[in-house]
Formats: structure tokens, C-alpha cells, sequence
């Protein structure tokens, strides 16, 4: 069964949380959505999930940012999936699902495909979706990672409080430049592996 649909998920936060680090998914994926021009539509609220979330849904690409606190995304992501699946009547086998997470280990901007069942390494955003969504053998799943940096202090609390910082204008600039074209790079790469390459990347 051949590749039909591309659903891509950034996991941030919601409200006063959505400029910052933790949220570098959204900002890349909104840029994401410019980067692929007049056939993916622009951003707009639509009901998802049970949920009103930020979605473009194009001819290829379906990009939704997932409107829930980050620790506890998993259950809007599985319903948004399973929702997906059924109104457009499509088999697991027929979509690849790609989420979209900001990563303190990488370099701000740098993004990596990350296989769908490598460790979380702490992300609880990557946990609350593992635990709420059991992958479709059938299906085509992975993960890719926008990097943030880091602090120098390792301790828990000086990491919350950096990811939960306003990410500068400079660092918004590298996230939509570097980071939206690492991203386009990388959807390119995953549907070239799943069989289903777009004559368009």
C-alpha cells in the first residue's frame, strides 16, 4: 500500500508559552509551511483532537501543532492521528507521521530524523505521546529533532527554566531559516525512505 499522506505534529506550548524554546517545533513548522509556498495553505484554527489547534492541510501535507501543555500531549497527538485516519479514510499504511520536538542536545537549528522508538532522553512531551499512542506496525513513523542548545547548568530546574524562556529574535531567525529548511530536508529524506518521494522536494 503506497504512501499517501504526510502528517506532521509539532509538540509545544499553548498561550504565554508558545515563544519559547520548548516550543521550537511550532516556530519551525509554521516556517515549514512557508518554505512549501501556494500549496499548503496557510495556518488556521480548526477543530481537531476534540480541541482547537493550528492546522494547514494541503493536497500532501497535513501540519497540525498540537494546542496541549507539552507533558501531556500524547492524548490530543493519538486522537488527532486516529482522527486523521478516519475521515479521510485512509489505512495506517497509507500515512507517515512525523513529530516534530525541540532537542537540548543539538546545536540551535540543527535537525536529525530520529527513529520513533528511541529513547525520550527526559522529553516529556515525547513521553506523554509514547504512552498514549501505540504506533501502527503498518504505518511509517519518526521523529525529527530541532535543536536548542542548552545552558551550562545541567540541574533540573535551570533546564525547566530554560526551556521555558522567550527565545530571542536572533535565535527565531536561525529556528525559521536553518531549522524550517533542516525540516524540509528531512520530510524529503523520510519519503524517499518510505517509498513515497514527492516530485516537488
Amino acid at each position: 500500500m503506497s504512501l499517501r499522506r504526510i502528517l506532521v505534529i509539532s509538540l509545544g506550548n499553548p498561550g504565554e508559552m508558545r515563544n519559547t524554546w520548548h516550543s521550537a517545533g511550532h516556530i519551525v513548522l509554521e516556517a515549514l509551511q512557508r518554505t512549501l509556498g501556494r500549496d499548503q495553505p496557510a495556518f488556521a484554527a480548526q477543530r481537531i483532537g476534540r480541541a482547537s489547534a493550528l492546522a494547514s492541510i494541503g493536497t500532501r501535507y497535513s501540519l497540525l501543532q498540537s494546542p496541549a501543555v507539552m507533558n501531556v500531549s500524547g492524548p490530543w497527538v493519538a486522537r488527532a492521528y486516529r482522527e486523521h485516519l478516519t475521515e479521510r479514510g485512509l489505512a495506517p499504511a497509507e500515512v507517515g507521521v512525523v513529530l516534530v520536538h525541540d532537542d537540548l542536545e543539538e546545536e540551535l537549528g540543527v535537525v536529525k530524523v530520529r527513529d520513533w522508538k528511541r529513547s525520550h532522553r527526559g522529553h516529556n512531551g515525547i513521553k506523554s505521546v509514547n504512552g498514549a499512542l501505540q504506533a501502527d506496525p503498518a504505518g511509517k513513523w519518526a521523529r525529527v529533532s530541532v535543536g536548542i542548545g542548552r545552558p551550562d547548568a545541567r540541574d533540573k530546574g535551570a533546564v525547566s527554566d530554560f526551556v521555558l524562556s522567550k527565545v530571542p529574535r536572533n535565535a527565531r531567525n536561525v529556528l525559521e531559516g536553518s531549522g524550517s529548511q533542516g525540516l524540509f530536508d528531512a520530510l524529503a529524506e523520510l519519503e524517499t525512505r518510505w517509498g513515497g518521494a514527492n516530485s516537488r522536494l
